[in-house]
């Protein structure tokens, strides 16, 4: 297979930047919601593009985007690379963006070249990956690697009021040239280009991070109930406060969970008291805790940890403490073809790289479930995402590009299912 394809660096960052025009923010970040107006746009300008070069254009029911190149054999499973297209209420330019307008460019660079691949090629634009509207995140590639979409997302309401059945249904009469096909399907494999969405690949000035597993999280709301009582007459021995003990609680987790393990990630993201009065002690304190690991046993040691922590200390002071689970995921770990793949691609242009795992969530989380799947990412500046100021230095989206391109094509070489 000829193998002398280059990415047309010039051309992706103009892409870039159009796509950034599609829901741009005055302050030079991007609103482009799922299933939104917006996104329907550049879902639209990403399908054109592929009808002008001749690719076959499909949507699946979860309105998941495909853009198709043949193989020489149609028969076998095609090779998946990708990302998404939505972003934040206040996002970045990147995230998403970059990974799915890079994949496009593999197959546009693949075509300039005359390359032919043993099996078809096919870039995807994941639906609602941020899950700023309609909860949960990672709707598209959940739905596809499971084959189904659970009825309850059909009445999902975001914020503002909008059922998600009936603007998925808009999103996918807007594009009638898109080809309806089934959800779900076989695939040889699943790559992604991302930004890192941290700090440490700018930090060591590696320009390429190779993704071997993404962190398993788990959420848990937690409840602590003491009794309501005046601020100025109850006495300390009567008290029965619930914000002194969860203090105590999250004192004590803040102090044995991240210093004792740099792997683990322990985030109160929300809490509340009741009845918030400045005269009142609190009757209940409410609060939540977001909790990641990469090993799964590890996860569920660090649940226990917060659910013995907070008891004892509602105990200790004469609360009661409730602890639920809200969400779980478990951590993925990639496939070490794939991974071996992008190596050997970062070697043979002779790009630093370095091994990492991903704190946050991603379509490949998903993937990894049904196929060979891997990621790649890229520095971006002081490792900020999902904000307005998000920036990856061109060098960066061009050398990522030309990594996804050269890992794509020795993941066809090799022998993938």
């Amino acid at each position: 297979m000829n193998t002398r394809a280059r990415i047309n660096g010039e051309r992706l960052l103009q892409r870039l930047d159009e796509f950034a025009a599609i829901g741009a923010t005055p302050a030079g970040g991007v609103n482009r919601q799922a299933l939104s107006p917006e996104d329907r746009s550049a879902r639209a300008k990403l399908a054109n593009l592929a009808l002008e070069r001749g690719f076959g254009v499909f949507q699946d029911p979860m309105a998941n985007l495909f853009i198709h190149r043949p193989g020489l054999s149609n028969d076998l499973p095609p090779f998946l690379i990708g990302s998404h297209l939505d972003s934040q209420p206040m996002g970045g330019r990147f995230d998403g963006a970059l990974g799915t307008l890079s994949a496009f460019e593999v197959l546009e660079s693949l075509e300039d070249a005359s390359i032919q691949t043993p099996r078809a090629v096919e870039v995807v634009a994941w639906t609602n990956e941020e899950g700023s509207q309609y909860a949960p995140g990672c709707m598209g590639s959940m739905a596809f690697a499971s084959g189904a979409i659970p009825i309850e997302w059909y009445s999902t309401h975001s914020p503002d009021g909008r059922v998600l059945g009936e603007e998925l249904a808009a999103t996918l009469d807007a594009l009638p040239e898109a080809i309806l096909r089934s959800l779900g399907s076989p695939l040889s494999g699943y790559l992604e280009l991302h930004i890192e969405q941290g700090p440490s690949l700018e930090r060591e000035n590696i320009p390429i991070g190779i993704v071997h597993a993404i962190q398993g999280t788990r959420w848990l709301e937690v409840v602590v109930t003491g009794q309501t009582a005046h601020a100025g007459t109850t006495q300390l021995s009567f008290r029965r406060d619930p914000l002194v003990a969860v203090t105590e609680a999250l004192q004590e987790l803040y102090n044995s969970v991240m210093p004792n393990d740099e792997r683990a990630r322990l985030t109160i993201g929300r809490i509340s008291l009741e009845p918030a009065s400045i005269n009142a002690i609190p009757g209940k304190v409410s609060f939540s805790v977001d909790l990641r690991h990469p090993d799964a046993s590890e996860l569920a040691r660090l649940e226990d940890h917060v659910r013995v922590t907070c008891e004892e200390k509602a105990s200790a002071f004469g609360c009661a403490a409730v602890i639920r689970r809200t969400f779980d995921m478990p951590p993925a770990q990639f496939s070490p073809l794939l991974l071996q793949a992008v190596d050997r691609a970062a070697t043979r242009l002779g790009v630093a790289s370095k091994p990492m795992l991903s704190g946050a969530f991603h379509d490949a989380l998903f993937l990894a479930r049904v196929t060979d799947a891997a990621m790649i990412f890229v520095p971006c500046r002081d490792g900020l995402s999902h904000n307005e100021a998000e920036f990856v230095e061109p060098e960066h989206s061009i050398l990522g590009a030309q990594v996804l391109l050269e890992s794509t094509l020795v993941a066809l070489q090799m022998a993938m299912k």
